[in-house]
């Protein structure tokens, strides 16, 4: 079983700046897509940005530019680097490792708030 756990989240104003962390279980070496969702209230869940065990990413066009996601093998843990923060930034966000439709594992959620 894979254990991800997020932190980090909290309340920050519109412009502010925020590092979510997701640490692993296991190695993040070898998982093929480690990648951030977030689930705003009343919407669905949806990809924020994800990175791959050759180093390619991918980051959904309303964050290109102001987020960043970076993975450190060492200690097994996954960043989102969020900058010029949003309102409509706000949301539930998930950490998630994939490998195969059999290995597919999330963290419990962290709660971001961009509010004056």
């Amino acid at each position: 079983q894979v254990r991800l756990v997020e932190s980090g989240g909290g309340l920050v104003q519109p412009g502010g700046s925020l590092r979510l962390s997701c640490a692993a279980s296991v190695s993040i070496f070898s998982i093929s897509h480690m990648g951030w969702y977030r689930q705003a209230p009343g919407k669905e869940r949806e990809l924020v940005a994800v990175v791959t065990s050759g180093g390619s990413t991918n980051y959904a066009d309303s964050v290109k530019g102001r987020f960043t996601i970076s993975g450190d093998n060492a200690k097994s843990t996954m960043y989102l680097q969020m900058n010029s923060l949003k309102p409509e930034d706000t949301a539930v966000y998930y950490c998630n490792a994939h490998k195969d439709s059999w290995w597919d594992y999330w963290g419990q959620g962290t709660q971001v708030t961009v509010s004056s």
